[in-house]
């Protein structure tokens, strides 16, 4: 034991110690990423799996939602088969109405052939409807003629009725990403201001926005998907401006686009344009405030002025009648 201590305790032993030590280290330094060998592909096919598997959750909450699908099948129906024997696809303008599709948050090949389907089928469908009200429901006391032309106009209208429903859906739609947005745009940056890519930050707005905005969370979620696999992000922003057909939007999509052409800060550009986007919320409230008094006017005096009138004159009356 004495003889151990006295070792340990030797000025030359512990030189020659530290020596090896650190030379043993060296050469573990320089030779360790040698043997590691290339990871590059392996690590790349890891974020492959991950980006696929949470594009796979996040079509799995939309469809949780039951609202906006990022995508839809195929109709292969009875609609389909009407479609393609009547040829109605070169009666239209199949590009426009996807693009209406696209902004009411309908994808896929099945709304485009309901949309062709029922612009066909709903002036016969209100043709019909109005002959079986008139002659069975409620045989007015008209001539055949007016009622023939009640019937017509009917179908007027009825040709009418699936665009009247997409336009609908469209500004419900972009009501709830106006409203939605100014946030998206404060998540946004600070994501980037934490460090995060401009794709990670993408998804984590939409993981974070979807319970406030279910189709604000979509487009955030379809974006991430483009900004993933179309050759340039400019791509990807066009889309997503096109897609809403908001005016916030579209300024935001260009600075993003200047952004990533230029090399300008870009947390500078979404942070003016979140502050633009909240005005411009702002705004809209105080319009429809403004345009509430002339609202009001007619329900007003209506309802409200003769209930006084009754109130006011109702004990006179009473008086004058007991007299």
């Amino acid at each position: 034991m004495t003889d151990l201590v006295a070792t340990f305790t030797n000025t030359q032993f512990l030189i020659t110690a530290v020596i090896f030590i650190g030379t043993f280290a060296t050469i573990f330094t320089l030779a360790g990423p040698m043997l590691e060998g290339d990871r590059l592909s392996s690590r790349m096919k890891t974020m492959a799996q991950e980006r696929a598997r949470l594009r796979a959750k996040q079509r799995e909450m939309m469809e949780l939602h039951g609202r906006g699908r990022l995508r839809q099948t195929t109709s292969k129906g009875f609609m389909k088969e009407v479609v393609d024997q009547l040829n109605l696809a070169a009666m239209f303008d199949v590009e426009e109405i996807r693009a209406k599709m696209r902004m009411a948050g309908l994808r896929g090949q099945r709304p485009i052939i309901a949309y062709l389907f029922f612009r066909l089928a709903m002036p016969i469908i209100m043709f019909f409807g109005a002959l079986f009200y008139l002659y069975v429901i409620n045989d007015l006391p008209y001539s055949v003629l007016f009622k023939l032309l009640i019937s017509v106009i009917a179908a007027y209208v009825g040709y009418y009725v699936p665009n009247i429903f997409i336009e609908n859906l469209v500004q419900r739609r972009q009501k709830s990403i106006k409203r939605a947005f100014p946030d998206s745009l404060d998540l946004l940056l600070i994501c980037v201001e934490a460090g995060m890519s401009i794709e990670a930050a993408f998804h984590k707005v939409a993981n974070e926005i979807g319970s406030q905005s279910i189709e604000m969370a979509e487009e955030m979620a379809l974006t991430t998907a483009e900004l993933s696999y179309l050759p340039e992000r400019r791509q990807a922003y066009e889309n997503l401006a096109r897609r809403t057909n908001l005016e916030g939007v579209h300024a935001v999509a260009t600075s993003l686009i200047q952004a990533e052409r230029y090399g300008t800060p870009l947390a500078q550009s979404l942070r003016v344009m979140a502050q633009e986007n909240r005005d411009m919320r702002m705004a809209d409230a105080e319009k429809k405030a403004a345009a509430l008094p002339p609202k009001l006017t007619v329900p007003m005096i209506a309802f409200f002025l003769p209930v006084l009138f009754v109130v006011i004159l109702g004990p006179a009356a009473i008086k004058v009648m007991e007299m």
